[in-house]
């Protein structure tokens, strides 16, 4: 990933996060939220390659921990998303290319994404967060793959579109 990909992606994960966080998390879903940051943050992971994918999830966890709204330790989400990245990256061969089929792809996303709130609600409580009871927790888990399951479709195309854009002559 060139240096002039990383600070695009930088500053669009900073656009995107000033969106969720001035409208996004001020809509009251029903069922629970739903976390457009999150979602797409996945998505980017889920396009790039294998250091792509490390540096997009790194990345995208050091800006969801500027949130002034998150009580967890600096570089948590850093260390979630990272990992994440490691697995997509690692077992994308197994399950084929799934960014090709957009189906398969956004269920791919909601996984991600839920798989990432399990790993926070894990690590928060190694560090001893208190998290509610396991139900809310459920619903919110629940609540945010069914609504990454409803938005996914509605913003792939055009992040294909930019993320192509963004590739230099190189990396395409």
């Amino acid at each position: 990933m060139s240096p002039t990909r990383i600070f695009s992606t930088l500053a669009f994960l900073f656009i995107l996060f000033t969106i969720q966080e001035s409208a996004i998390s001020l809509i009251h879903f029903p069922i629970a939220g739903f976390s457009l940051y999150l979602a797409v943050a996945i998505s980017l992971i889920a396009f790039e390659d294998h250091n792509g994918s490390l540096v997009v999830g790194f990345l995208a966890g050091i800006v969801l921990d500027l949130s002034p709204t998150s009580n967890a330790p600096f570089g948590q989400w850093a260390l979630i998303l990272t990992i994440v990245g490691y697995l997509f990256a690692t077992n994308r061969e197994s399950f084929a290319d799934f960014t090709t089929s957009p189906v398969i792809f956004v269920f791919f996303v909601a996984a991600g994404a839920t798989m990432a709130l399990l790993m926070y609600l894990g690590f928060g409580t190694l560090v001893g967060e208190v998290n509610g009871s396991i139900n809310h927790d459920l619903v919110i888990l629940f609540g945010n793959a069914l609504w990454t399951i409803i938005f996914t479709p509605m913003y792939l195309p055009a992040l294909r579109t930019v993320r192509k854009i963004s590739l230099t002559s190189k990396e395409r």
